[in-house]
């Protein structure tokens, strides 16, 4: 068994790409149609599937819910996109920013200006050039109101995006600038280190505009969609199948391997499991009943993924409007017994809200220096929970419903967590489960009480995560808002000395402890079996799956 170290460093790191690149180098989540691609495609993909290709079979478990990079915001959507399409700077085996679109870039002296200079073979999969102008017309895309981008709130580095975004502000006024055809400039608000990182983000990806002006639904079939990346789409079966092969028009197709990906819809792990004993796969993740006898196998691979498997709280439904209530839910979970006897994946229980693995200016990680924030104490939650029965004058605890979306996993979580709330606190809770696209609907307009959700980092800072439960934030969906904790947000978001900025991150995470508008299960990890001729498939612990470089030998 092999396992991937952490990789973050990244500030450190960041100073030196950035000090170099000065001088001018280099979860969860997740309109259906019948069917996408026609027969034909379909047909001419099996015919041509021969034994002489390299045809890597996988599986991304969902539909991906758009193939528009600003829109699917979520793993389903991001990981296919991560390998049809790709941005100014792309994460490399070492999980650090690399030259992509953009060969090299100038960063002006104050710290804010980025030229990125984009590469003469940088094409798209039907031969057109990429342009600066690709890159303004999607990162606008990105933050228009119009748009509705979940996403959005990423682009608010970009000087004017914020406030385009809140519809005080135009497009005009933010700040992208396609200096020639290929000479794209951006001005940030404030020096932002680990900007780099950012821009490898699937949100951040070019559109092309000529395309998209033509078929404003150029990303919904796979005879429309192009692709400036490793791969492109040939095929795709709504709910059923997407079928990759190698774009020959990609700057670095020397590099791809691979003849052909297909990708698999199967959201229940055991029947992955399944299709991989069959051959029909050539990895999975491990169904959690056969954890204990696979876990240790010789081609199981345990790489650490930055997130964070939680329930939120409706702050605007009884009885989730005390916080005494929220906090006795959150003290009556046992996260260690979650991690030891229902995921059995070797994640490691979360007793505080960020990641482990992102490292301060001083060179401690954020996880240690600010310690455990939510443990298991059951005596401690009864009492919380008396105390707010009487704060709200309830005789009764008003019901309770848990929500999760379909999955197996999920639904032994909260089954157990169900039988902890009983045992713990003497209420009875009942569970609900609904499909992933009305689950996502329901959560983010408010219409669910108790529910779980999950968080992986779109990029290598804490902030990142902190700022998604600032008010009216889109990744909030508790209905929570508190001012001190947007103010220590709003202030670290322009701070520009780096212990400043990370003790102000450090108050804000201990005020959502305080508060708890949500509480913490595990942190993340990606733990997978591959076939034994399967080599060099790069999972990202900040970041998203790479198969660039992977090869089946």
């Amino acid at each position: 068994m092999k396992k991937k170290g952490f990789l973050l460093l990244m500030f450190a790191a960041f100073v030196l790409v950035l000090a170099a690149c000065t001088t001018s180098t280099g979860d969860d989540g997740s309109s259906e149609e019948e069917s996408s691609g026609s027969d034909s495609d379909t047909e001419a993909t099996e015919e041509t599937d021969s034994g002489d290709e390299k045809v890597l079979r996988m599986n991304n478990g969902e539909e991906p819910t758009s193939l528009n990079p600003p829109i699917g915001f979520d793993s389903v959507s991001w990981t296919v996109l991560n390998n049809l399409m790709e941005g100014l700077t792309r994460l490399g085996k070492d999980d650090m920013p690399q030259p992509a679109m953009a060969e090299d870039w100038d960063v002006s002296d104050d710290g804010k200006t980025y030229t990125f200079h984009l590469r003469e073979d940088a094409n798209w999969s039907n031969g057109d050039p990429v342009t600066a102008e690709d890159f303004v017309y999607a990162w606008k895309q990105l933050l228009d109101p119009e748009t509705g981008s979940s996403a959005a709130f990423l682009g608010y580095f970009i000087e004017g995006g914020e406030a385009f975004n809140a519809g005080d502000g135009s497009a005009d006024d933010v700040a992208v600038e396609a200096i020639d055809e290929k000479t794209f400039e951006v001005t940030l608000t404030a020096p932002t280190g680990f900007f780099l990182h950012v821009l490898t983000n699937p949100a951040f990806f070019p559109v092309n505009k000529e395309v998209a002006e033509e078929n404003p639904e150029w990303y919904s079939e796979a005879d429309s969609f192009v692709s400036n990346g490793p791969f492109k789409l040939t095929s795709w079966t709504h709910d059923q199948e997407l079928v990759f092969a190698r774009n020959e028009e990609y700057w670095d197709s020397d590099t791809v391997n691979l003849d052909k990906v297909h990708w698999a819809m199967v959201n229940d792990v055991n029947t992955e499991y399944q299709m991989f004993e069959s051959d029909e796969l050539d990895m999975t993740e491990i169904p959690s009943d056969l954890a204990d006898q696979l876990i240790d196998g010789d081609n199981v691979v345990i790489e650490e993924q930055a997130g964070l498997y939680f329930y939120r709280f409706n702050v605007t439904e009884e009885p989730f409007q005390n916080k005494k209530i929220r906090k006795a839910f959150a003290l009556a979970t046992n996260q260690e017994d979650i991690v030891d006897y229902v995921t059995k994946n070797k994640e490691k229980a979360a007793k505080a809200f960020v990641s482990p693995g992102f490292t301060t200016p001083s060179g401690d990680d954020f996880r240690e220096a600010n310690g455990e924030l939510v443990n298991f104490d059951p005596e401690k939650a009864k009492q919380l929970l008396e105390e707010g029965m009487e704060e709200e004058g309830y005789d009764e605890l008003p019901p309770v419903t848990l929500t999760y979306n379909t999955d197996e996993q999920h639904k032994a979580i909260a089954e157990t967590m169900q039988n902890m709330y009983s045992e713990n606190l003497g209420v009875d809770v009942e569970l609900a489960n609904t499909e992933w696209n009305v689950f996502l609907e329901d959560q983010k307009s408010l219409n669910m009480q108790f529910s779980r959700s999950s968080f992986i980092f779109d990029y290598g800072d804490p902030i990142n995560f902190l700022e998604s439960f600032i008010t009216d934030a889109s990744m909030n969906r508790t209905g929570w808002s508190n001012e001190e904790y947007d103010e220590l947000m709003a202030q670290a978001k322009q701070e520009t000395d780096e212990e400043k900025r990370w003790e102000l991150m450090s108050e804000a995470e201990k005020v959502l402890a305080d508060e708890m508008p949500f509480f913490p299960i595990h942190y993340y990890n990606q733990v997978y079996i591959y076939k034994d001729n399967v080599k060099d498939v790069v999972r990202h612990p900040v970041g998203y799956l790479e198969l660039k470089w992977t090869d089946i030998e």
